[in-house]
């Protein structure tokens, strides 16, 4: 085999290879986009069950996590972990622990674990207090908004969105 043939079918081979990694390595994104995780965890590391059953936040433990759509969740206690391993949809903040507002607004903003609203039994979460005494104007029509816009929303960078959002992003309260 000549020394040209053996370095076009390298490349090819390695070309191939790297095409077959892209879809995975694109998933593993994905879900690390659609879940705002910082140092590691969702929701900062605070137990998203304690907001239901404490009516506060509360920071989690290591000794509790459990995983969920491809992010890591803490809980400061074992109840806390068993309550959220039977139902993790019912504790999971609604658009990944993104801020509720943002949404609306077609971006993905953090979540402050301190700026939180239980509404008809869903985890909400704002940028800050600030941001979230705005939301709080008109929850319904802002949950109308990120409603239609986080299925558009969900998958894509927030670096992504600033430059350009997807065609039916709506801005603001519905």
């Amino acid at each position: 085999m000549s020394p040209v043939f053996k370095a076009f079918r390298n490349a090819i081979f390695s070309a191939g290879l790297a095409f077959a990694i892209i879809p995975a390595t694109g998933q593993v994104a994905n879900a690390v986009t659609e879940i705002n995780v910082v140092e590691g965890y969702a929701v900062h590391g605070y137990d998203v069950v304690a907001y239901f059953t404490q009516d506060k936040p509360v920071i989690g433990d290591d000794r509790f996590t459990a995983a969920h759509e491809g992010a890591n969740y803490r809980f400061s206690s074992a109840e806390n972990l068993d309550l959220f391993k039977s139902n993790p949809g019912k504790y999971a903040p609604k658009y990944g622990g993104y801020c509720a507002f943002g949404a609306a607004m077609g971006r993905k903003f953090d979540g402050d674990p301190n700026a939180w609203k239980i509404v008809d039994g869903e985890l909400y979460l704002n940028l800050n207090k600030k941001v979230q005494e705005r939301w709080k104007t008109n929850i319904p029509g802002f949950i109308k908004g990120s409603e239609n816009n986080w299925p558009l929303i969900r998958s894509v960078a927030d670096a992504s969105l600033e430059a350009s959002s997807p065609e039916g992003v709506t801005i603001g309260a519905q």
